[in-house]
């Protein structure tokens, strides 16, 4: 941990806010303080994703607490993203520290050039000295908004990077083995595979309630960046400076799993399907098994509305998703594929039609 050289940090809207919405420049300060600190040396590189924007445009707004409907919400982070990055521009200031900010959607991370766009933003702004400071774009990315949460995308921002070390923040010092505010529970110090964690019931909310994550949300990130090869420390955003230099703070996630391509994990993990094509078996093995693409003459039915470019579900007669991958063909465009092969398409249809359905660069097996 004390030697990481580039390290994700993510924290919380609990940790920047009073609970009425509005940022506490107290606690922003603070905040900064430990990250400055930390990269003053110049050999640490620090992202930082930031949860806030729509809890910072509440009280601006009028709002006593997070609205439930989407435009409100929309609203409120419109206004608060501005608030948000102010502060911190105003904060790193201090240390003449520029700030950059780097809005994302989950569609801009699955999509080749929008993905490579964002991994070159990133490392540039870390070469040129600046502060990256990432938030997923709440104001036009609607499913987003409703399902998504920054814990996730800070694991896959952590990836993105090729962090050598995941931070989440929050308003809990680690994992407990029960309820924090009992008697008797303690805090787990140390998780080496999804299973250490199997009896333990983890809390789906947080203490505030101006954010939408929860110790669900970050153990379940912690996993994602653990699978890929990022070791992970969740601790309280009080702790952070422990956290940042090795200390015994939280709860730390071993690494399980080895580095994968980028833009695959968030394709998995972050991508919302727009539609489904049913394989018949020998495509599902084509797929699966021997991780070929897939063809038109593997498919058997498709269901949805969807474009080229949008991600889908691949799944097996039993309807059960054993892949997804971004697709080549409008949903209206399938139905006359199906069962043919690329040859017969190209002779009737032309040689644009002489390719995959989806392509095996652009596809990702979804394990059990």
């Amino acid at each position: 941990m004390g030697e990481a050289r580039r390290i994700v940090v993510k924290v919380g809207s609990s940790s920047l806010t009073t609970a009425s919405g509005g940022l506490d420049a107290d606690r922003v300060d603070a905040l900064v303080d430990v990250l400055a600190k930390v990269r003053s040396g110049g050999e640490r590189e620090i992202v930082l994703v930031s949860s806030g924007a729509i809890a910072a445009g509440l009280a601006p707004l009028g709002l006593r607490r997070r609205p439930k409907d989407l435009a409100r919400q929309q609203a409120a982070a419109s206004v608060g993203q501005g608030l948000l990055v102010a502060r911190y521009t105003a904060s790193f200031a201090r240390y003449g520290v520029r700030v950059g900010q780097v809005l994302l959607t989950s569609d801009d991370m699955s999509r080749r050039s929008h993905h490579r766009n964002a991994s070159r933003t990133l490392d540039k702004l870390l070469a040129m000295g600046a502060f990256p400071i990432v938030n997923e774009n709440d104001t036009v990315a609607t499913d987003e908004i409703r399902f998504g949460d920054n814990d996730r995308l800070a694991a896959l921002v952590a990836h993105l990077v090729h962090a050598d070390l995941l931070v989440l923040l929050s308003d809990v010092d680690g994992v407990y083995d029960g309820d924090p505010a009992r008697p008797g529970t303690s805090r787990i110090g140390e998780v080496r595979a999804p299973a250490d964690l199997a009896d333990v019931e983890i809390g789906s909310s947080g203490k505030a309630g101006v954010g939408t994550g929860g110790m669900v949300t970050k153990v379940e990130a912690a996993r994602i960046a653990a699978a890929a090869g990022v070791p992970v420390v969740l601790t309280s955003a009080i702790h952070a400076a422990d956290a940042l230099t090795g200390q015994d703070t939280g709860t730390f996630f071993h690494p399980t799993g080895k580095r994968s391509a980028d833009r695959l994990l968030w394709l998995q993990h972050a991508s919302t399907p727009q539609g489904a094509l049913t394989l018949d078996d020998g495509a599902v093995q084509a797929v699966v098994d021997r991780r070929k693409s897939l063809l038109p003459a593997g498919i058997a039915a498709v269901e949805g509305e969807f474009n080229a470019g949008d991600p889908v579900e691949l799944r097996d007669r039993t309807g059960h998703a054993v892949a997804r991958g971004l697709v080549n063909f409008d949903a209206k465009e399938i139905p006359r594929l199906l069962g043919r092969s690329t040859r017969e398409l190209a002779r009737e249809l032309g040689p644009a039609y002489e390719r995959e359905v989806v392509h095996r660069d652009d596809l990702v097996v979804l394990h059990p």
